[in-house]
């Protein structure tokens, strides 16, 4: 069984999510159990709602129980060596800076600047140090990153 590495907050934010699905849990039980007394299921839209809304809660909680039994916060105190948690920024091909949190794929959000280490930035820049290039695949052709800082 693979561990998967997350960032402090990641995990965090994981774990108050799976707490707060599960207070929804029981509301979306009384839910079913009350569209259920209703009568004919087959014609009873508010169960299969009830239903509905019940599975895909059910489902997202067990997803995210295999997430946090195989979950590890990675402790990265290195700061010379890009690794998952650090902030990374680059400068491209057209002079643009751009800073960027190396996470784990769970976590990732473009929007908000964090990029998986699988993604192929991502995977370019762990390992390096500041001043390091490092090239990567585009749809557009390969773009040339310059690591100009590397922070925690």
């Amino acid at each position: 069984m693979k561990k998967i590495p997350f960032t402090h907050e990641g995990l965090t934010q994981l774990q108050s999510e799976y707490e707060s699905l599960e207070k929804k849990r029981t509301p979306a039980v009384n839910d079913l159990k009350s569209a259920r007394e209703k009568g004919d299921l087959s014609e009873n839209s508010a169960y299969r709602a009830a239903r509905s809304k019940l599975s895909s809660i059910d489902h997202r909680l067990k997803r995210m129980k295999l997430l946090l039994d195989k979950a590890y916060v990675i402790e990265n105190k290195n700061s010379e060596f890009a690794d998952i948690g650090s902030y990374v920024t680059v400068i491209d091909n057209n002079n643009e800076k751009q800073t960027f949190r190396i996470v784990n794929t769970y976590e990732s959000d473009i929007d908000k600047g964090q990029i998986s280490y699988f993604s192929p930035l991502g995977k370019a820049m762990i390992g390096k140090k500041e001043d390091d290039k490092v090239s990567v695949p585009t749809p557009s052709g390969m773009k040339v990153f310059k690591i100009k800082k590397i922070s925690l």
